[in-house]
């Protein structure tokens, strides 16, 4: 039987489709907290959120108006819901060219007030000079970075606080199984400094404690000493300075047992 015999007996009036279809995008940064003159940095890892204007683009009261969001908004009928994400995320931002990755969908019954809407849920780790432009604009009255620890206690809208706690274990998984740390390091860093930024997604004591770390990161296949040279920027005592090389990586790259 070929598709046009069977699209004779296709009965679109027998299914329900949705009556939206969505993206949503968790842009995450890592901030410098505390800098001190001879001490390790203070790090903190960041979502930027938006906050929902009272009125939509034409004068209409805005659905979860007020209320923190992520970015995001409607798939055109002409585009895919990854472009949907990258042009949402420049109307309500500014923010543009940023890798984004897609990591779930989201259609629990009740999620959204205006009916069966499913949102597809994207998210970018980058560092903070990639958001510097940022301006709220379309949909959004505002945007601003928070503090992760602090974000769920935000009045956010949707379901929004389930879908940034996915992403932030995506984020600690992101920081703990591949190198993308180094986008927020020196090219020669320390070993503090290196610790600093995986401490915003970890309190693991192979990570936490100075000394574990010291030696863990001498074992490290992905990272070499640069020879001959240390610093004094994170203690008074001269500290040897690294950077990351090509290299396998293994799961749980910082926790592996070299």
């Amino acid at each position: 039987m070929s598709n046009e015999q069977a699209m004779q007996h296709y009965d679109v009036t027998k299914y329900r489709t949705p009556d939206g279809y969505t993206s949503d995008i968790a842009v995450f940064t890592i901030v410098p907290v505390k800098v001190e003159e001879f001490k390790p940095p203070v790090m903190d890892l960041n979502i930027m959120l938006i906050r929902r204007s009272m009125t939509d683009s034409e004068g209409r009261p805005n659905i979860e108006a007020g209320k923190w969001a992520l970015p995001g908004g409607f798939v055109d009928p002409s585009e895919t819901a990854f472009d949907s994400a990258r042009r949402e995320l420049k109307e309500e931002t500014g923010v543009d060219r940023i890798h984004l990755e897609h990591f779930g969908v989201y259609d629990a019954p009740g999620r959204d007030p205006r009916g069966w809407i499913i949102s597809n849920a994207h998210y970018a780790i980058v560092p903070e000079h990639k958001l510097s432009q940022r301006q709220a604009n379309d949909d959004a009255s505002e945007v601003e970075l928070f503090p992760v620890q602090r974000v769920l206690s935000l009045d956010l809208a949707f379901d929004h606080a389930r879908i940034i706690r996915d992403a932030i274990r995506v984020i600690e998984r992101k920081l703990l199984e591949t190198t993308v740390a180094k986008e927020f390091l020196p090219e020669e860093f320390t070993y503090s400094e290196l610790q600093a930024v995986l401490l915003t997604v970890t309190n693991d004591s192979a990570i936490a404690l100075d000394s574990a770390f010291r030696r863990k990161i001498k074992s490290l296949p992905f990272i070499e000493e640069v020879k001959g040279k240390t610093t004094t920027r994170t203690s008074k005592r001269p500290t040897q300075l690294y950077r990351f090389v090509d290299a396998e990586l293994n799961k749980s790259i910082y926790h592996s047992k070299i």
